[in-house]
């Protein structure tokens, strides 16, 4: 038994596993900002654009006689309904967050290139591609090792 809960504890301690953790929490609290992105910024404009309309109150009523204008009150009447409005808000809350998460992921990809750039460039700096046989020689050479041309 405790042979087990020394490989448990090795596997939780793992790096990979706790960055997993934190992600997973960073995560949930960066959806509540995107949450209110979208309902408090996006939607109002939406529905401004769209000339008012609510996606929130789109549904379609499955069960009963009486007509609801509110997806609240058919709701609160136990009515079955199927809320197709807080469908395209939770696909329009995912797109936004895939675009933001999107643009995060490329501003680290770039500034993560300008440091293999700049490597790159002092890599480059210290060979040079022979003009004859395009083998790559040191810069200071004067003769090709490969094709014994004379480099000027």
């Amino acid at each position: 038994m405790k042979k087990l809960m020394d490989e448990f504890k090795t596997f939780i301690m793992r790096g990979n596993v706790m960055d997993l953790a934190v992600g997973v929490i960073i995560g949930g609290a960066f959806q509540s900002i995107i949450n209110s992105l979208v309902n408090d910024i996006i939607m109002p404009v939406i529905s401004l654009i769209t000339g008012g309309i609510d996606f929130s109150n789109w549904f379609i009523q499955l069960s009963g006689d009486q007509k609801f204008t509110t997806l609240a009150a058919a709701q609160e009447a136990g009515v079955a309904v199927f809320a197709y409005g807080n469908f395209i808000t939770a696909v329009i809350n995912f797109l936004i967050m895939a675009f933001v998460i999107f643009m995060l992921v490329k501003g680290m990809n770039k500034l993560a290139a300008i440091g293999h750039h700049e490597k790159a460039v002092e890599e480059a700096s210290t060979t040079k591609k022979c003009p004859f046989c395009q083998s790559e020689i040191d810069i200071n050479a004067t003769r090709c090792p490969h094709c014994t041309s004379v480099i000027e």
